[in-house]
């Protein structure tokens, strides 16, 4: 147990150094990754108009208007939510844009009945919380040193809310298959995201599924290698970069810390 506890306590150091080292970038990298996905999106939805439009009429006998103004408003609204959370312009109400994307394109693609799916929309309306959590954060510093009633509540909960859908991204990961690295994978993910979850040792443990989760994405998601009429290379493509959305929020959790509701704050306390 010794050795554990000393192994931890320099792995923390070590993720404490590196998260010093990054600070000033951290934040930045984080919303970078997390729009990756919507970014992604409304470009293909520039590119591929046509065929978006046509599979809306197709898949939903709306005709051509209304299909148009769908494929227009995913344009719009991501590629503009993309900008204002980069260029920190009104992050709630970007947040608000993005969040409504995710849901319309949730009910719009039937995601509902499809777990892996809905959970993987779940997840990444976690990182958008977190960023919403930073930008109330960054609202909150600007009047620091003014004296305040009580700690940032919303924020926290913000925070909360955001680690715990966040954990939905991991349960689409695992697989019940009989081989020692699976079975590892799954053990190793699913205990980092509970600490995260909770809140304990959460920037060593984000850190950790943050390079646990960017090796899995490379090795499963690697659609620049399917030739370009293959349609696996779309579904990949899009879960990749759906993947690095959640590294995102992950990262913002480094970057942030877990928040005034978690065990990490509570141990200051005792």
């Amino acid at each position: 147990m010794l050795i554990s506890q000393e192994v931890i306590s320099k792995a923390e150091e070590i993720a404490d150094q590196v998260i010093r080292n990054g600070k000033h970038i951290l934040p930045t990298l984080a919303r970078l990754c997390l729009i990756a996905t919507f970014l992604e999106d409304g470009l293909r939805m520039w590119f591929q108009w046509s065929e978006q439009k046509e599979f809306m009429n197709n898949s939903w006998h709306c005709g051509s208007f209304l299909a148009t103004v769908f494929v227009f408003v995913n344009l719009i609204g991501q590629l503009g939510g993309c900008v204002m959370v980069i260029g920190r312009w009104k992050v709630s109400i970007a947040c608000g844009i993005l969040f409504f994307i995710v849901v319309l394109q949730t009910l719009a693609y039937n995601i509902f009945w499809d777990i892996t799916f809905l959970f993987r929309n779940l997840a990444l309306i976690g990182a958008l919380l977190l960023v919403l959590a930073e930008s109330r954060g960054e609202g909150r510093s600007l009047f620091a040193g003014v004296p305040s009633l009580g700690d940032n509540k919303p924020k926290n909960l913000l925070q909360l809310a955001g680690r715990i859908l966040l954990a939905f991204m991991f349960t689409t990961l695992i697989r019940f298959e009989i081989s020692f690295l699976q079975i590892l994978q799954d053990i190793l993910g699913s205990s980092l995201m509970v600490l995260v979850t909770i809140g304990y040792k959460t920037k060593l443990s984000a850190l950790l599924l943050v390079l646990l989760l960017s090796a899995l994405n490379l090795y499963h998601n690697a659609w620049w290698t399917i030739p370009e009429y293959k349609a696996l290379r779309d579904f990949l493509k899009y879960d990749f970069f759906q993947t690095l959305s959640v590294i995102g929020g992950l990262l913002m959790i480094v970057s942030l810390g877990p928040g005034g509701v978690s065990m990490d704050e509570h141990k200051k306390e005792w």
